[in-house]
């Protein structure tokens, strides 16, 4: 049987997850959110959308999808380039985010990427990474704060120093005064997700 959510956890009604570049919303991270919701929440909206390749367009997708969800009681969790795109979503309503290993500057990252790839969890299906695409991603980036993030406690990122994809000092000179959940190990893909998601659902207030 479902537990019942703590009288605070209630502000929370409306939950976006959104994955990372090659990632869709059957990554592991998606599923196990997809899951906990399903057991501990099905009350709660609860949305993680195909981002398209192309950042304008995916930042279009959010705003519509979010566009009716109430403010003071929205959240947002994002992985890697998910994660960007978090933070823009945070800083642009004041919900609450958990960042997992979140891109700091993914214009300058993936500009080596232009070109044809395939989703992680399907082979299968490809798409083309544009060079437009990183002027885009050039575009979202100056539309943050160029210095500290606004509201930082409203912030949780989740930085693993055994990430092989991502610089954690980068991630963590970002973030700073956001509260941070800095992992002596683990990786990119945080394989050690459920050792700590109660954590961040009681950060998100679900």
């Amino acid at each position: 049987m479902p537990a019942a959510p703590h009288a605070a956890s209630r502000r929370t009604t409306h939950l976006l997850y959104l994955h990372g570049f090659r990632s869709s919303p059957r990554s592991a991270k998606a599923q196990r959110m997809a899951r906990w919701v399903g057991e501990q929440r099905p009350d709660l909206v609860f949305l993680a959308p195909q981002l398209p390749p192309s950042p304008a367009e995916a930042i279009a997708l959010i705003r519509t999808l979010i566009a009716d969800w109430p403010r003071e009681s929205l959240a947002v969790m994002g992985s890697s380039l998910g994660g960007f795109y978090a933070t823009w979503v945070q800083q642009h309503t004041g919900g609450r985010a958990v960042l997992l290993n979140p891109a700091v500057d993914p214009a300058r990252d993936l500009a080596r990427y232009i070109g044809e790839h395939s989703c992680w969890q399907d082979p299968q299906e490809r798409f083309f990474f544009r060079p437009e695409f990183v002027d885009e991603l050039r575009a979202l980036h100056q539309a943050l704060p160029p210095g500290a993030i606004a509201r930082p406690e409203r912030l949780l990122a989740v930085i693993a120093k055994g990430d092989e994809v991502l610089d954690w000092h980068e991630m963590h000179a970002r973030y700073e005064g956001s509260r941070i959940k800095l992992l002596d190990g683990s990786d990119h893909g945080l394989s050690d997700f459920d050792d700590y998601l109660s954590e961040l659902t009681e950060f998100l207030q679900l």
